[in-house]
């Protein structure tokens, strides 16, 4: 199963030129790889402290759509999300199999419920020298799901390829209210 992933993604990556639709090319082989109802790319500007869920692919359109514009998420965020905590602190990527029954050391679960209302998730960072470039969120709704170590070595195996295209796309944008 790892093996299918990674080819796939060098592929699309290699052959998509244009970052967004690299990324949209990604998102939809991480998610179908997944049996995923959601996957989504938050990208960040390190250094000015700001991101955005830039890109997302939903398997259908039933699916919330979470994308938003840029915001400041060294503030408030990392005090109501320990997710995004653990990402700015450049920690493993975090695989929640059931929100319900994760604990709040990992998860806020009202604000889980509230910001995004999935039942399980992968948390996947893509850093670099301890800084957050990005997020990879696969998830899934009205279930729980474990995640077998095949996927985690799987969706690992990606995230580097990610970094350059983020930083290569981070290059091209404004990270004020309404850029792209």
């Amino acid at each position: 199963m790892f093996n299918s992933l990674l080819p796939a993604v060098q592929t699309a990556l290699v052959h998509t030129p244009e970052p967004a639709a690299a990324f949209q090319a990604t998102l939809q082989l991480v998610g179908e790889y997944l049996h995923a109802d959601r996957c989504f790319l938050y990208v960040r500007d390190p250094a000015a402290g700001r991101g955005r869920i830039a890109f997302c692919w939903r398997r259908t359109a039933a699916i919330p759509d979470p994308r938003h514009d840029w915001q400041d998420d060294t503030t408030d965020l990392p005090q109501q999300d320990p997710l995004f905590r653990a990402a700015l602190a450049a920690r493993p990527s975090v695989y929640v199999e059931d929100v319900e029954t994760a604990p709040p050391t990992v998860l806020n679960r009202a604000f889980e419920q509230e910001t995004f209302g999935h039942s399980a998730l992968i948390h996947a960072h893509i850093t670099e020298n301890g800084r957050l470039w990005g997020i990879l969120q696969p998830c899934l709704f009205g279930q729980p799901r474990t995640w077998t170590p095949a996927e985690h070595t799987a969706v690992e195996s990606v995230l580097s390829l990610l970094l350059p295209v983020i930083q290569q796309y981070m290059g091209t944008v404004s990270t004020q209210a309404g850029g792209v």
